[in-house]
């Protein structure tokens, strides 16, 4: 039986947020193995981007910031984003000793000795003082419950499954959810299937114009106001709204863009409404969206009655040695690598016995 190791800090999630954490914690002297871990349970660097589709190339993602100390340059549009991404972390991981160690998968979190969290793993357990837990969404797809759905003949597959438009050449499909993923799936879609039906729980709304400062900071302001009140947190891009771009532009002068309010049943032939209209389908593609992976913190009892985490800034209000990055307001690439470096200043406090601001 492997012995218990001991650090100061346990980062787990090697994604944007996991690794702007480490950058900063290696920046201000804790250095990796001695007195910091990070654990991540993918098989190799990239975070969920590793994941993601092939066609989904590097010119179509919806915001990609580098990570702090090193821009990600000359990257080919055309190229898939989760070859542009792995190569990138790959290289960043390298370049500043981060010393990842995976795959290992972290099982829980709780109460260890002499005030210290015991983090069990499938590689051991580690002693810490500190937890950054940066375990994004991807393995938490949220998958909606309507009457009926389990007796649909054809496909039901999330985001999360989607491999590219040409395994539904000549099927009729029905996506539901109104982010960025839905509707890049429609515009893919719609030269291969018979048929596409896009349908959403809120009519879409799509932003004119440049994302500025002031509307970025305004939208996470929205999240950060739940996240506080100890709600599960709304992505940023939820508040954002969609980008009008001249791709999307075009799905909405050929229909591919038409929404549908969502359905209220699910046959074995397809989607039906209340008021008699139904669609006939081979396939439901979910574009619903995901949930934040916090299972393994289930042993703090850190949720608040409202189903959430309360967090104030990147720290757990019911816990402060344990900091939230990539969770809320944080979500985003820009906000992951802000996270971390916040995440880092407020540890430092605690582990140094000085009183952490507000």
């Amino acid at each position: 039986m492997n012995e218990t190791r001991e650090v100061e800090v346990v980062v787990t999630g090697a994604g944007q947020a996991g690794l702007a954490a480490a950058y900063h914690l290696r920046r201000t002297g804790f250095e990796p193995d001695r007195d910091f871990v990070v654990l991540d349970h993918s098989p190799g660097p990239g975070g969920a981007w590793q994941f993601r589709w092939p066609s989904l190339t590097f010119g179509k993602v919806h915001g990609m910031h580098a990570l702090p100390g090193m821009e990600l340059t000359d990257a080919d549009p055309a190229r898939p984003s989760a070859d542009v991404v792995r190569e990138y972390f790959d290289r960043y991981e390298r370049t500043f000793g981060l010393r990842v160690r995976r795959p290992v998968e972290v099982r829980a979190v709780r109460e260890g000795e002499e005030g210290r969290l015991l983090v069990e793993t499938s590689d051991g357990d580690w002693s810490t003082r500190a937890l950054i837990n940066a375990t994004g969404t991807w393995d938490q797809p949220f998958w909606p419950r309507y009457p009926g759905q389990e007796t649909f003949r054809g496909r039901q597959l999330h985001t999360a499954q989607y491999t590219g438009p040409e395994e539904f050449a000549g099927q009729r499909v029905v996506v539901v959810g109104g982010g960025a993923s839905g509707t890049q799936h429609l515009l893919e879609l719609a030269p291969f299937a018979a048929s596409t039906t896009w349908v959403t729980r809120r009519p879409p709304v799509f932003r004119e114009g440049p994302f500025d400062q002031d509307a970025g900071r305004a939208a996470v302001a929205l999240v950060e106001e739940r996240v506080r009140r100890g709600l599960p947190p709304r992505s940023v891009v939820s508040v954002t709204g969609l980008p009008l771009n001249d791709a999307v532009r075009q799905g909405l002068r050929n229909g591919v863009l038409d929404r549908l309010p969502v359905f209220d049943r699910i046959s074995p032939a397809g989607v039906e409404w209340r008021d008699g209209r139904h669609v006939d389908a081979d396939v439901i593609l979910w574009a619903t969206g995901f949930r934040a992976a916090l299972g393994h913190l289930a042993p703090l009892r850190l949720r608040e009655p409202g189903g959430g985490i309360q967090v104030e800034g990147t720290r757990a209000v019911a816990d402060p040695r344990v900091h939230l990055v990539g969770y809320g307001p944080s979500a985003s690439t820009i906000g992951a690598n802000r996270a971390g470096r916040a995440a880092v200043r407020d540890i430092r406090r605690l582990l140094a016995g000085e009183p952490v601001a507000a």
